[in-house]
């Protein structure tokens, strides 16, 4: 199983953004990230440099989004649409994305539940319950 640091991380997102700009083909995940990083053009400037990007610190005190760790949640919750992983989120998301009329608004909604579940299950020393996180889901989607 891939397992990437921090610095992997980042260096996969600035590389995609690097070809994206260069008009180089991607690879189909370096694909998926540039989509999303064309989303969000307020984190150009961070990916530009990925030098400055390896040296930065996100902290809540800055007050400030770690791009690389809302890109990478994009990316999380694009897997598990392509598998429906938990059972029944692709359903939930595309419930969530028409009530929004926003499929880009509803993974941020969803990044919220997705952060949630992670937090309990760490809070709880449990696993991540995936019938909570889609029951989150379905409920903004009730909204």
């Amino acid at each position: 199983m891939f397992q990437p640091n921090q610095s992997d991380v980042r260096r996969f997102f600035c590389a995609a953004y690097a070809g994206q700009r260069a008009g180089a083909p991607l690879d189909p995940m370096s694909s998926i990230a540039a989509r999303w990083i064309a989303e969000h053009p307020e984190y150009h400037a961070d990916l530009a440099d990925e030098a400055a990007a390896l040296r930065a610190a996100y902290t809540v005190e800055e007050g400030r989004t770690n791009p690389f760790l809302h890109l990478a949640m994009h990316l999380t919750i694009e897997e598990q649409l392509a598998i429906d992983q938990p059972t029944g989120i692709r359903q939930a998301l595309q419930l969530l994305a028409a009530r929004r009329n926003s499929l880009h608004e509803a993974h941020h909604e969803v990044m919220e539940c997705l952060g949630e579940m992670v937090w309990a299950s760490q809070r709880s020393g449990l696993p991540p319950d995936g019938q909570a996180y889609i029951d989150a889901v379905r409920r903004r989607a009730t909204r």
